[in-house]
């Protein structure tokens, strides 16, 4: 297949206009022994002849692209349960693989999951227990599971389980779940914490998690072990956090520096350093996102990995949405286009304008709030072509300037140009032709059905 036609049929497979028949000769298609397209298989809303088709494709590579796409609802996906292929059942255990944070991903049913969780090949229930999609409730169900993976990933789900099953998984016939479980334990019991850190397997993170006797944080400070994780320890006599924030160790005492219950003027009085690209990790910030006090304790801080931590949540009101907007901080501004729904247009521009051609970038491109109007006016003449691309998304660019960006020096924005629906109709069909453009007129949603047909007999899709 000559490589422009491959394109173009490529962009056809995306176009939110594919009309369904066209739709079902694509996913009939074996492209070269490749199989269908792949865009036509993660479409969003597809018909039920569509799914039908694909279900039964006796390729599994394009089952697999379905049982992992992010546009199925989860119960076309979930018909994919019984699946001859272990690859595909252990596909759709895991789930789409899409990790932008403003992609929410419906789980699949949790009769679904229990189905797969008892799969009789081990890289499928693997898969489930792996994945990022599953319900809390779901997994807290795990606790009395016959497999012991499943009871270990049970242990996640702790702080919503009975106590009548959080003390059988704490005297579970398996090690590991008893780890997994003790380890949770240790938050409220001294005596479990001490069990822990004679096991090297747990003792670090016994140390930043679990409740201390003094002679178990002196000795580990004695012997110099795993200092940085005791530093973090919510339980920690007051005067041996005072001897760890002045530690020789810069990670120990920057783990000192971010302890929740520090004054500002005692937390920046200590001897810390923070790289320009560290991020806010700090999990008493990450287990509360969705916490006003925390949050306004985090933004507020002069602390640069507390204002990053608190810039990572889509709960922050607008006063502290503000407030980060302005620290002149480049990592809050970029976690703020990631993740929060209102992060100001100002802000969007200047990660636009600091990392094009990034993924931050593109985050702050398809931010919902990203500006459009009069972008044509500041931007058409621009001499980089990154912002002359921005042009192309003012809803008041002329068909006469989107056709004229279409021929433009820059192929960015030469493509964005050529997916507009304003394009004239005899630029668009022209561009079809073209190489680097044929994908981008090919997912024009103004291309007629009759070219895109044309694009399917020119690549040999047969009728």
């Amino acid at each position: 297949m000559v490589a422009f036609h491959a394109s173009a049929l490529d962009g056809v497979a995306r176009n939110p206009a594919l009309p369904t028949p066209l739709l079902l000769r694509l996913l009939a298609f074996d492209c070269g022994g490749d199989g269908p397209p792949g865009h036509a298989l993660q479409r969003a809303g597809l018909p039920e002849q569509a799914v039908a088709v694909i279900l039964a494709h006796p390729d599994p590579r394009v089952r697999i692209d379905f049982a992992m796409s992010t546009g199925a609802e989860p119960a076309q996906r979930a018909r994919l349960a019984d699946d001859p292929s272990p690859k595909v059942r252990a596909a759709l255990a895991y789930g789409p693989e899409w990790r932008v944070p403003r992609t929410v991903v419906a789980p699949l049913p949790d009769a679904v999951c229990g189905h797969l969780c008892d799969d009789p090949d081990a890289s499928v229930r693997s898969a489930l227990l792996d994945s990022p999609h599953l319900v809390p409730s779901f997994v807290a169900s795990l606790a009395t599971h016959h497999d012991p993976a499943a009871r270990r990933g049970a242990v996640s789900a702790w702080e919503i389980l009975p106590p009548g099953e959080r003390s059988a998984l704490l005297a579970d016939p398996d090690p590991e779940v008893r780890r997994a479980a003790a380890l949770w334990e240790c938050r409220q019991d001294a005596h479990v914490t001490a069990e822990l850190l004679r096991d090297p397997k747990s003792a670090a993170a016994a140390l930043r998690r679990g409740l201390l006797h003094r002679a178990d944080a002196e000795r580990c400070l004695a012997e110099r072990t795993h200092l940085a994780a005791l530093a973090e320890n919510p339980s920690l006599p007051t005067d041996l956090v005072e001897r760890l924030a002045v530690d020789p160790d810069e990670a120990v005492r920057l783990a000192v520096s971010l302890r929740p219950e520090l004054g500002e003027t005692r937390r920046m009085g200590i001897d810390f350093t923070v790289g320009a690209f560290d991020r806010g990790d700090v999990e008493w910030v990450r287990d509360g996102l969705a916490d006003p006090e925390v949050l306004r304790r985090a933004a507020t801080s002069a602390h640069p990995l507390l204002r990053r931590a608190a810039a990572q949540s889509p709960h922050l009101p607008p006063d502290l949405v503000r407030l980060l907007a302005r620290t002149e901080d480049p990592l809050v501004e970029d976690l703020l286009g990631r993740h929060h729904p209102d992060t100001p247009e100002e802000v969007l521009m200047r990660v636009y304008a600091r990392l094009g051609g990034t993924f931050s970038a593109w985050m702050a491109e398809t931010h919902p709030r990203f500006p459009r109007e009069g972008l044509a006016a500041r931007y058409a003449d621009h001499p980089d072509g990154n912002y002359r691309r921005l042009a192309v998304r003012d809803p008041a660019a002329t068909p006469a300037l989107i056709e004229r960006l279409s021929h433009d020096p820059a192929v960015w924005t030469r493509q964005a140009a050529a997916g507009d629906p304003r394009l004239p109709l005899r630029r668009l069909r022209e561009a079809l032709h073209v190489p680097e453009l044929a994908s981008s007129a090919g997912a024009n949603p103004a291309l007629p059905e009759d070219e895109m047909t044309a694009v399917l007999e020119r690549a040999g899709v047969p009728a």
